[in-house]
């Protein structure tokens, strides 16, 4: 494979004004990764684009891509000698950006942002660790970010960014003037320039064929090519907020009540996949928001300009999408989403108990599911199921539910041209989120225990962590929530994930 610079995106011909660090999950010189794919940083990348736009130097340290440990991504940042160090605080992460905060050099100035900051900005204030930190920028970050590095004294004026008195000790943030707050905070996505992917070491990325391209070739000839080398696929945001309340959810609306939900024109999405494929010769794409086809209003929109620009005709298409707005499209819709390209639906599917999924405010029920999923695969839709083991007040009959649920809808992939694959992950609490206050405020929980995410350990239960696809996804922080010993919850986690391995194996979804 390729040898990727560790730095991206940054002009090494001149000094760096900025270089963001996206932190590793776990420190990779104790224990080297197994897989060679991370998701990429869309949101930090945003930010750079939008920062050189602006006249600045900067890159991007995929220290999780890149597969680096704390010391090695510590030194690569104080070799570079950045203005500014922008760090991504992830709950998962934080420790990690925290060690690696504490071995930066005085004389590079620190920022910090991501959802952990915004969930815990006093917390990451007080950390001795962050002892350079110079400002914490809650939310989206492009504008903002961008006035920082031409000036930090503009901090005094910009809404959401905080950082503690250097002689008080207290908290201290920008006042801002309030016709410009709502701007500051949510920019109008449609006049953010497109993401440069020199900022992004694996996007676009090859791909192997997968079965639903193979059986795509013989309906687009265009793609034919794809079953003999594969294909480049990227990764692309169309969208931003989210209105639902699921609990777990860090992108829950009552956890997010600064975010205006907005979604890109149609136009401006279509304006990427082009300029994409013009560049990379992409000719495949994964919406990676909660919105593309989880608002009947906007998939309409979406569809009727993708018709009018034959986009089924050139590219294929992934997407989120919400199991009751899709229960809600007729057949007619359905089949309009595959002329337009649409390959596989990522569901947030979660449990096979409605007592759980009640609890979860999915609004949603296992059977709703089910008939959802038969309809997309009867289409030849791919689904991609994500489920949660181990939430508060699972017992083992929802638990049962669940193993049951995907069972059923395995079986239903094999009677339909559409592939099923289940992804299924240990509980994990996050700050801000419904959840999170529901554990810490009724249920006792010490936050210092519901932050102390390890990695998970399928081996002794036969499930090699190779098979889970990706690293970054592979943690817990040890606590029984439910009813089920946590022993048992980790034993079913690694059958299901053994049955769907051998499925990808020797199944519909073989090489995918």
């Amino acid at each position: 494979m390729e040898e990727l610079p560790l730095i991206a995106g940054a002009d090494d011909r001149h000094p760096l004004d900025a270089l963001f660090i996206n932190a590793p999950l776990r420190d990779y010189t104790l224990r080297p990764r197994t897989n060679d794919y991370t998701l990429p940083v869309l949101g930090m990348a945003y930010i750079a684009t939008y920062a050189r736009q602006h006249g600045f130097n900067v890159g991007v340290l995929d220290a999780e891509a890149h597969g680096l440990g704390v010391e090695a991504t510590a030194r690569i940042v104080n070799d570079a000698a950045p203005r500014w160090a922008a760090l991504n605080l992830l709950a998962p992460t934080y420790e990690m950006s925290a060690q690696i905060a504490a071995r930066l050099d005085p004389g590079i100035a620190l920022m910090v942002g991501g959802h952990h900051a915004k969930a815990m900005p006093d917390r990451v204030l007080a950390d001795p660790r962050m002892r350079y930190l110079r400002a914490l920028v809650l939310g989206e970050g492009e504008l903002r970010v961008a006035a920082l590095l031409e000036d930090e004294q503009n901090r005094r004026s910009l809404p959401g960014v905080l950082w503690r008195d250097p002689l008080l000790g207290t908290r201290a943030a920008g006042v801002a003037d309030p016709r410009a707050s709502a701007a500051l905070l949510g920019p109008d996505i449609d006049s953010l320039p497109y993401v440069d992917r020199a900022f992004l070491p694996q996007d676009p990325y090859q791909t192997a064929p997968t079965a639903t391209d193979l059986r795509l070739t013989g309906e687009r000839p265009w793609l034919g090519r794809i079953g003999v080398q594969g294909h480049w696929e990227a990764n692309i945001v169309g969208s931003r907020g989210c209105p639902y309340n699921c609990t777990f959810c860090g992108a829950a609306v009552s956890a997010n009540p600064d975010v205006t939900i907005r979604v890109r024109s149609p136009e401006n999405i279509i304006g990427e996949l082009d300029q994409l494929h013009d560049e990379y010769n992409v000719t495949a794409f994964r919406f990676v928001d909660d919105l593309f086809l989880g608002a009947g209003r906007v998939i309409d929109q979406q569809m009727d300009a993708f018709s009018r620009h034959k986009i089924g005709d050139r590219y294929v298409w992934d997407a989120t999408g919400r199991i009751n707005v899709l229960d809600r499209l007729s057949d007619a819709a359905l089949d309009r989403l595959v002329a337009n390209g649409l390959r596989e639906v990522a569901l947030g599917i979660e449990s096979g108990s409605d007592r759980v999924l009640a609890a979860m405010d999915k609004r949603i029920d296992a059977e709703m599911t089910e008939r959802v999923t038969r309809r997309l695969v009867a289409h030849g839709i791919g689904v991609k199921g994500y489920f949660i083991l181990g939430f508060p007040g699972e017992t083992q009959a929802d638990l049962d539910a669940t193993v049951q649920h995907i069972r059923n809808l395995w079986a239903i992939s094999d009677q339909h041209a559409g592939d099923i694959r289940a992804s299924v992950f240990e509980f994990r609490p996050y700050p801000g989120t419904p959840v999170w206050r529901t554990l810490t405020e009724e249920g006792g929980y010490n936050p210092d225990e519901l932050l102390a995410y390890g990695d998970v350990d399928l081996t002794r239960d036969g499930a090699d962590e190779s098979m889970r696809s990706r690293d970054e996804f592979n943690f817990s922080v040890g606590i029984q929530f439910g009813d089920v010993p946590l022993p048992k919850v980790r034993s079913t986690l690694a059958m299901l994930t053994r049955e769907q391995h051998a499925r990808n194996q020797t199944g519909p979804g073989a090489a995918a």
